[in-house]
């Protein structure tokens, strides 16, 4: 069986608090119960992604990081007041990007997005990612150029973004191969495209629990990756790509 690393997932803790967002609060999904569900499809690490309904929490992702283990990052959600000693204790528990909502909000305003992500990477070599539509970046994609390291969620969501996508991924942006169910295009063209233009920028998620999906992940997405890329394709995809962008070791 072939080694997955799961780019993009969510751990929900009953332990831990939830903040409704537009009038929304996800059912509870353990990191047991995400261990359960992908460790007979190959995944062996991964991202964990804060989201919107988690706030500014870190408790919560520090537990789950310390249950998955240590071929598993964080990718939590920040306030520009964040300090420097709090970067580097949750670069320590394991922490290695910070992801901006703009999709929903709930993670700090637009105008702050390039000053808080230039300075985490300046901090603790973090990159940003953005759950975002892509008809919304158009007028965007200069100022986004320009941060040291990004990825964009769900393939971008939107068929009328996609080539402002595409521009972005010439220019080594990391586009995040999940989220099928949220997407309105066809999957498999719109990875064989990403893949042609820099093979290195696609990376796997599972989006497992699926918050809010229209539909959920199933485990023929994998094999629809596979069949759109082909083994060497899917190699970089499920493994390599993410591996090498969350700086863990090949």
């Amino acid at each position: 069986m072939r080694p997955i690393f799961d780019a993009h997932c969510h751990i929900i803790d009953r332990a831990y608090p939830l903040i409704a967002n537009n009038g929304y609060v996800p059912e509870f999904f353990s990191a047991d119960d995400y261990l359960t569900r992908v460790t007979p499809l190959g995944v062996v690490g991964g991202a964990v992604v804060s989201g919107s309904f988690q706030g500014y929490d870190q408790s919560y992702l520090i537990a789950a990081l310390k249950r998955l283990g240590p071929e598993f990052v964080g990718v939590t959600q920040l306030p520009a007041s964040v300090t420097d000693a709090e970067l580097a204790s949750l670069h320590g528990h394991g922490v290695r990007a910070l992801r901006f909502n703009l999709k929903r909000g709930g993670s700090g305003q637009l105008d702050q997005l390039e000053t808080l992500a230039m300075r985490v990477h300046e901090q603790v070599g973090w990159h940003a990612e953005l759950y975002i539509d892509s008809r919304e970046l158009a007028g965007l994609e200069q100022r986004l150029r320009r941060l040291p390291a990004l990825s964009i969620d769900h393939l971008g969501l939107s068929q009328d973004g996609l080539p402002s996508l595409l521009r972005m991924a010439e220019h080594g942006v990391r586009i995040k191969a999940c989220g099928f169910g949220r997407v309105d295009f066809a999957v498999a063209p719109v990875l064989q495209q990403i893949h042609g233009i820099n093979p290195d920028v696609l990376m796997f998620g599972s989006d497992l629990p699926s918050t809010r999906a229209p539909r959920a992940f199933e485990d023929s997405d994998i094999a629809l990756l596979v069949d759109s890329l082909g083994e060497d394709g899917a190699q970089k995809a499920l493994w390599q790509n993410a591996r090498t962008f969350y700086k863990l070791q090949q």
